[in-house]
């Protein structure tokens, strides 16, 4: 029995809606992902411990290296949030790859609170900072391809600011090459925290400043 390719195939529209109902499905599964891996990132914290204040506070300070770990896991995440929200509110539709993409790097987000409770650990400095470094750098690269291929198959609305892209890859990007120049910098120095700090921050200030010079005189 014949059946028409009407009734196999979707029209246009019908395919464009199913495009658009895919793309909120992956962004709305994005956004629950990172809820998920803030709430574990919180969970892996130390409790101090013990049963006068001084004893409480001398427990704290033993941790503190967990504790700045998780608060530089927290602005990480949300920095990856808070950009996946900038190009995402514009994406109408989506693609076997942008998904893969996606999909990979939620796993990086996720392996993240894992990374911390590894990178707060005491011993083995450079192994454990290598590792977390790796993470969140893979978890940047991806990050990169996801908005790339955005903007490459052209998966956004009509009105989407033209510099929204162009913008976000470099800003990520400069995040990744933080946490990449931070692992040779490991190897000499417990500092090389500092990497994941000044590359993006040098980057903004360098930026400002060629936007100032760019700039034409203000009509009164």
């Amino acid at each position: 029995m014949n059946v028409s390719t009407d009734q196999e195939l979707p029209s246009e529209d019908e395919d464009m809606e199913i495009r658009a109902v895919s793309a909120e499905r992956l962004t709305f599964f994005g956004d629950a992902v990172v809820a998920i891996a803030l709430t574990l990132l919180a969970l892996e914290l130390p409790v101090p411990e013990g049963s006068t204040n001084s004893e409480l506070w001398h427990s704290a300070s033993d941790h503190r290296e967990s504790y700045l770990a998780f608060m530089i896991s927290f602005v990480v995440i949300a920095a990856h949030w808070r950009s996946h929200h900038r190009v995402f509110r514009y994406v109408t539709a989506s693609n076997g790859k942008l998904t893969a993409f996606t999909m990979y790097w939620l796993l990086m987000l996720v392996i993240t609170p894992f990374a911390t409770d590894v990178i707060g650990g005491h011993g083995a400095f450079q192994a454990r900072f290598v590792f977390y470094a790796v993470v969140q750098f893979a978890a940047c690269l991806l990050f990169i391809l996801m908005v790339n291929e955005v903007r490459r198959d052209e998966l956004y609305r009509n009105g989407t600011p033209p510099e929204l892209f162009s913008r976000t890859i470099r800003g990520i990007g400069m995040v990744a090459v933080g946490f990449l120049v931070s692992i040779p910098v490991s190897f000499l120095t417990h500092w090389a925290y500092l990497c994941w700090i000044v590359v993006p921050v040098a980057d903004t200030i360098a930026a400002r400043r060629r936007k100032r010079s760019g700039q034409l005189p203000l009509a009164d």
